[in-house]
């Protein structure tokens, strides 16, 4: 968390999400027996790019429901296979224009378990909730995405399995697949086979390593236990946020809502630098590295009281220090809401941002981020996983994100929680307003990678148990 975020989310802006991926060779095409819509869903793609290679590979779908019943396109994953032009090469997914919007359009890639001549890896479409549901006979209408070399080198992609020079029209194309949940509902993967997904293991190994837990059950921020289990809550002055803005210790409450602890960040300001007042928690220790972290947070749109519309940043991260510029050690892995926009955004927006390094001045970044524009107001379950190969996003138990490991930690982390004002351009009142961000939990497992469920399933066993705070985390 640091001031020159407007520049550093607009530089990843422009990189969207970064991924090992590639192209190279294709296969016959597949039988229209073989592609039946089992599902009731047919793929239909063109391409904005036809020549043997390219700066970028532009593969255009749509989806169409074939069957009698609606289908939440929540629960829709489409599949383009190729083959990466490397096992180095670095590339970026970004939706140019879709008409349910491109905030709900997701993409992630994957890694084929049985690589053929033709594909082994592939571009892995989903929705979220706000793309809605596809009706009897309706279909998602354009959806242009693009990737290309993070170096911006010409990618080739003739011979890729999924790509189709002479498609320059939407046709029915067996050779991008559809998932409708865990079943096939349409085209056939490269070998005939569906691939296995690599997020989820075969079986859930037993969350049993070094733990942080807390249930945030304190009487206030003056609470000598906060300290004891290792938080400080922050009063120093500096970045980020509105020059000349304080943090208060104060502003850090808790109490209780529906049985459990809550922990409330309240950020307020009257319009000037010197009224506002930003607030921030995190851990004394930087030993936390590899493994999982959750928090549930609630975020809010609407100030708690007067007006509307500041810029203002609501957040879940991890970090550590920059000790040079470009320093190859730094690492930060941040959740942050921008509920009235901001960095250039107009309105709602939720970034995940994985980070390799940056220099202040001149500015220069190295990271990669994911994000959805859409309102994300109220109670959410943000998990982040890092293991040897890459961070996992997800919000409320589903995917969001997943990025390269050249952005993997080289050295242990704090973990904070903070809210503040990246300017004052959003609303130009002097009248007093403040927002709040309330924290559930926290939790950490040292390296072990969780699934969602397994997060929330440790936490109903601490809170069942009484557990209101663990720490077994050995120190860096």
């Amino acid at each position: 968390m640091r001031t020159s975020r407007r520049s550093r989310i607009r530089a990843a802006s422009a990189a969207a999400v970064t991924l090992a991926l590639g192209c190279t060779a294709l296969a016959a095409l597949p039988s229209t027996a073989g592609a039946a819509a089992a599902g009731g869903l047919v793929v239909q793609y063109r391409t904005g790019a036809s020549g043997a290679t390219a700066d970028q590979s532009e593969p255009w779908l749509k989806v169409r429901n074939t069957g009698s019943a609606s289908v939440p396109l929540s629960d829709v994953k489409v599949r383009y296979y190729f083959k990466g032009d490397s096992a180095s090469a670095a590339y970026r997914f970004a939706c140019s224009w879709a008409v349910k919007g491109c905030g709900n359009i997701t993409g992630i890639f994957k890694s084929l378990p049985n690589p053929t001549a033709t594909a082994d890896r592939y571009l892995e479409i989903g929705f979220t909730s706000g793309a809605g549901s596809l009706a009897p006979g309706a279909d998602t209408g354009d959806m242009q995405l693009r990737f290309h070399r993070a170096d911006w080198q010409t990618l080739g992609q003739s011979d890729d399995y999924s790509f189709g020079a002479e498609r320059n029209t939407y046709g029915d194309w067996p050779k991008v697949t559809a998932q409708l949940g865990s079943v096939t509902a349409w085209g056939e993967a490269p070998g005939g086979g569906d691939p296995a997904d690599p997020t989820d293991p075969p079986t859930d190994p037993p969350a049993d390593g070094p733990t942080l837990f807390d249930d945030f059950d304190y009487s206030g921020h003056t609470d000598p236990r906060i300290a004891a289990n290792g938080w400080s809550v922050r009063s120093n002055s500096g970045g980020p946020g509105v020059p000349g803005a304080v943090w208060a210790p104060e502003n850090v409450t808790f109490s209780g809502q529906s049985g459990n602890a809550v922990m409330n960040l309240e950020t307020s300001t009257a319009g000037t630098g010197a009224s506002t007042v930003q607030t921030e928690i995190l851990t004394q220790s930087t030993k936390f590295r590899n493994g999982t972290y959750a928090a549930r947070v609630k975020f809010s749109d609407a100030p708690r009281s007067g007006p509307d519309g500041d810029h203002l940043v609501q957040t879940f991260f991890t970090i550590n220090d920059l000790k040079a510029p470009m320093a190859d050690d730094y690492a930060e892995y941040d959740f942050e809401y921008l509920p009235n926009g901001g960095w250039g955004e107009p309105s709602n927006i939720l970034y995940t941002t994985s980070w390799e390094t940056y220099r202040p001045d001149p500015w220069e970044a190295v990271n990669q981020h994911s994000e959805a524009r859409q309102s994300y107001a109220g109670w959410h379950d943000l998990v982040v996983t890092i293991d040897d190969s890459a961070i996992t996003y997800y919000i409320d138990g589903q995917l969001f994100g997943t990025h390269g490991a050249q952005y993997l930690p080289e050295r242990p982390m704090s973990i904070n929680f903070n809210q503040w004002l990246i300017d004052l351009e959003g609303q130009s009142s002097t009248t007093p307003r403040s927002y709040d961000q309330q924290v559930d939990y926290v939790l950490h497992v040292k390296d072990q990678v969780l699934s969602p469920a397994q997060v929330s399933a440790l936490v109903a066993g601490y809170r069942a148990a009484g557990t209101a705070f663990e720490d077994t985390v050995p120190g860096a």
